[in-house]
């Protein structure tokens, strides 16, 4: 079995180029906040959830990675549970919102937001 070096520029989880076009609105719109920071905490239905903030520093110990130009931080913790997920945008008739695809989720809530490994 082959161990895959780690690359630190590598990105964490992926972005796709909506949901980089949408940050990046989002980031003009605030004039400030420069950083995407998109974590994991306890709770929601499934047992954890995810979150999104824009910041303007990121910590020693995050893991920063940009994509589509748009530069994303994630803290330690929240690494973990990450890890080649991919964020999408999504838009239709019942709204618009971010979204979340975790291979490393066993179950997820109904509205997506939320999951358990």
């Amino acid at each position: 079995m082959s161990v895959e070096a780690f690359d630190p520029g590598a990105p964490v989880l992926h972005v796709s180029p909506e949901a980089a076009e949408k940050v990046r609105q989002f980031i003009a719109e605030e004039d400030g906040p420069k950083l995407l920071r998109v974590f994991v905490t306890g709770g929601g239905c499934s047992g954890f959830q995810y979150g999104f903030a824009f910041e303007d520093k990121q910590e020693e110990d995050d893991s920063v990675f940009t994509q589509h130009g748009v530069t994303v931080v994630i803290d330690p913790m929240s690494y973990q549970y990450l890890a080649g997920a991919t964020v999408t945008y999504q838009q239709s008739i019942a709204g618009s919102r971010f979204t979340i695809t975790n291979p490393n989720a066993s179950t997820t809530c109904g509205c997506g937001s939320s999951f358990s490994v």
